[in-house]
């Protein structure tokens, strides 16, 4: 309310105050002058027009209190506004205060990371690792600073050759990268930027240790982390792509939905970990311990697994289009509705593996074993099996379509619902066999050097073949 609407106000008051204060003297004469009225009515109507004009006065009072305490709770409020206000500024200042001291912090770790002192720029990094830490707003500024500082101080050096000799002499990664890349592995991933990945694409970090870091999303393509401590790293969608991998230790990591294209693990430890929907499409695994781990769903097209150990692993509606699996161990794998066309499984070890449902055609399993695994529905077209050992294996509803069955060791199998039409069976044994009907061997080629079971007859077809002479060469095409 302004001043002149309160003297306006204040105006009215005293003349209603001033009105209030004679209307007892008003009518105290009115009544007096009335004629015909009795003393005692007189006095009646004197005490009715006094009750009347108390009345009204503890109304005025009412009224003027209430004024007044409005006007006390509107300055109450006014007050309140202003240290509000002033609050407001104060936490304004605090905080630009606080951004001026970070800055400066910021500016003084950033300088230190050039220093000649190995100690002073290890200072730095743990001084920067403090300030996004504190200041949410720097995190992810300081995060790019220490991946542009592995960048600039680990520069891909000429390969060299990936014997074991060499390997061995291999040297750990300097104490400063160490710290850098330590610092990058522990962060508050949930404060990334939506979109964004650390660059740390070419960098020379063999032997670094990151056991347990937290690298998902990293961009890492054509990083050499040869001789790595990755033990249970978190790699989830990390790009990896071409990154060098050789003896890596990989136990129990997450490398789930990452891209390892073209990427090299010769020799890596990978037992445990979980590669399920990664990309590994034309990535080198030979000679890598696979044992019990993950590949469910993944992309492993022309990926090299020569004689790496995948016993227990699980490859379930994994895709090994093409894939070199020549002598790996397969021992109990779950390749349930895997798709292994035109795989080399040659001399692999599948005994006891799920390969249910699974894609076979035209794969090269020569002189493979297979002791009691399951093929049940699994599709064999075109396969070659020459010399495979198949004893206890289940084939029922298996498809061999015009495959090469020649030596195979097939006692004891589950032929039920098999289709062996155009098979090739010279010099298979079948011994023991079960379920298996004269029509579905009719259909089959087979000579005189077949062994069926004792309940089945060599169709008369297979006694006017002369005994086919194949030759390994001749197998493996």
């Amino acid at each position: 309310m302004s001043g002149r609407k309160t003297d306006a106000f204040k105006s009215w008051l005293i003349a209603i105050a001033i009105l209030f204060s004679l209307s007892p003297t008003v009518i105290f004469f009115a009544v007096s002058q009335v004629e015909g009225l009795s003393n005692e009515q007189k006095v009646v109507s004197r005490n009715q027009a006094l009750n009347t004009t108390a009345t009204l006065f503890v109304g005025l009072a009412v009224i003027i209190n209430a004024y007044y305490a409005a006007k006390r709770t509107e300055a109450l409020k006014k007050s309140a506004i202003a240290a509000e206000k002033n609050n407001e500024i104060g936490i304004q200042n605090l905080q630009l205060a606080q951004e001026r001291l970070v800055t400066e912090r910021l500016i003084a770790a950033i300088t230190q990371l050039g220093h000649e002192h190995v100690a002073t720029r290890i200072g730095a990094i743990y001084a920067l690792e403090k300030i996004a830490q504190e200041s949410p707003k720097q995190y992810w500024t300081i995060m790019e600073i220490l991946s542009a500082f592995v960048r600039e101080n680990s520069g891909i050096k000429p390969e060299q050759e990936n014997s074991v000799e060499e390997l061995a002499k291999i040297t750990k990664v300097s104490t400063d990268l160490q710290a850098a890349l330590t610092v990058i592995g522990r962060r508050n991933w949930e404060q990334d930027q939506a979109n964004q990945s650390l660059d740390l694409r070419n960098t020379d970090i063999r032997r670094v240790d990151l056991s347990n870091a937290n690298l998902q999303r990293l961009d890492l393509r054509g990083a050499n982390l040869t001789k790595a401590n990755l033990q249970k790293a978190n790699l989830f969608a990390a790009n990896l792509e071409g990154a060098k991998l050789c003896g890596t230790t990989l136990y129990e990591a997450n490398l789930q939905s990452c891209n390892l294209q073209e990427a090299n693990l010769h020799g890596a430890n990978l037992n445990r970990a979980n590669l399920s929907g990664a990309n590994l499409r034309s990535a080198n695994l030979s000679g890598a311990s696979l044992r019990a781990a993950s590949f469910c769903e993944a992309n492993l097209y022309k990926a090299n697994l020569q004689s790496c150990n995948l016993k227990v692993a699980n490859l379930s509606k994994a895709k090994l289009f093409l894939a070199n699996l020549q002598g790996a161990k397969l021992g109990k794998a779950n390749l349930q509705e895997t798709g292994l066309i035109g795989a080399n499984l040659k001399q692999a070890n599948l005994n006891g593996a799920n390969l249910q449902q699974a894609n076979l055609n035209a794969a090269k399993l020569e002189h493979t074993e297979m002791f009691f695994a399951n093929l049940a529905e699994a599709s064999l077209r075109e396969a070659n099996l020459y010399g495979a050992n198949m004893m206890g294996t289940n084939l029922q509803k298996a498809m061999f379509h015009e495959a090469n069955l020649c030596g195979t060791n097939l006692m004891g199998v589950d032929f039920f619902g098999t289709n062996l039409c155009d098979v090739k069976l010279s010099g298979a044994i079948l011994t023991g066999a079960k379920n298996l009907q004269s029509h579905q061997i009719r259909f089959a080629v087979g000579d005189r050097t077949t062994v069926l079971p004792d309940y089945l007859d060599i169709p008369t077809h297979w006694m006017r073949s002369e005994p086919s002479q194949i030759s390994v060469a001749e197998a493996e095409t």
